[in-house]
């Protein structure tokens, strides 16, 4: 089975319990909530994604033939900037439950790689990813309903984080909506935050210092 990945970079995680950490960012293409087309956004059932995950011309992108190629790819981009420690690969999207399989895992394990995904949870995960975040979308179907956190976009009309109380996660995150409104809902969100103190806000600290 063939991957395709939009882009594929060295950075700092920016977002919730992992803030902070280096980790290789494997965005793939896809997804199955939008189609990543202005066009189309209005009808999605996701209408606020910030991200182009259309194609594989992004840096580091591409088609890669088979899982074990994608892993090397992956390893060889944090050997490239890490001075050692734990490799630790983000799979993200689009959606990434729609390409990422066993076999990535499997030999991203073979090369050191712990695995991480970031997923809007409407399809079941395989067996053996180390970091599971949640991050739910309106007029969808969850089923991926535990994990290591789960991160709710603030506000959304059609969702409150009181839906999602009897899910099974270890970490429980806000996060403010980006796009025009951002400052009225880093407001909120931190309102919200401090009156329901189970969730914890967590901020896109990447675009704040301005890394990829």
């Amino acid at each position: 089975m063939g991957y395709s990945v939009k882009e594929l970079f060295f950075t700092l995680q920016g977002e919730g319990a992992q803030t902070g950490r280096a980790a290789v960012f494997c965005r793939f293409t896809g997804c199955n909530l939008w189609t990543g087309r202005e066009k189309d956004r209005d009808k999605a059932a996701c209408t606020f994604c910030d991200t182009d995950f259309i194609g594989t011309d992004g840096p580091g992108g591409g088609r890669f033939k088979d899982a074990e190629a994608l892993a090397r790819r992956i390893r060889d981009e944090w050997d490239q900037h890490a001075r050692g420690g734990q490799a630790y690969v983000v799979f993200t999207g689009g959606e990434p439950s729609l390409q990422l399989d066993a076999h990535v895992i499997e030999w991203c394990h073979e090369l050191g790689i712990e695995v991480a995904i970031e997923t809007n949870g409407t399809k079941a995960l395989p067996d053996g990813i180390d970091w599971i975040c949640v991050s739910p979308k309106p007029r969808s179907t969850v089923v991926q309903k535990t994990g290591h956190e789960i991160k709710f976009v603030y506000p959304q009309p059609e969702l409150s984080p009181d839906d999602f109380a009897e899910w099974t996660f270890d970490n429980w995150f806000i996060q403010p909506m980006d796009g025009p409104n951002l400052q009225a809902n880093v407001q909120a969100a931190t309102e919200y935050c401090m009156h329901n103190p189970k969730w914890r806000l967590s901020l896109q600290t990447h675009k704040l210092i301005g890394i990829p």
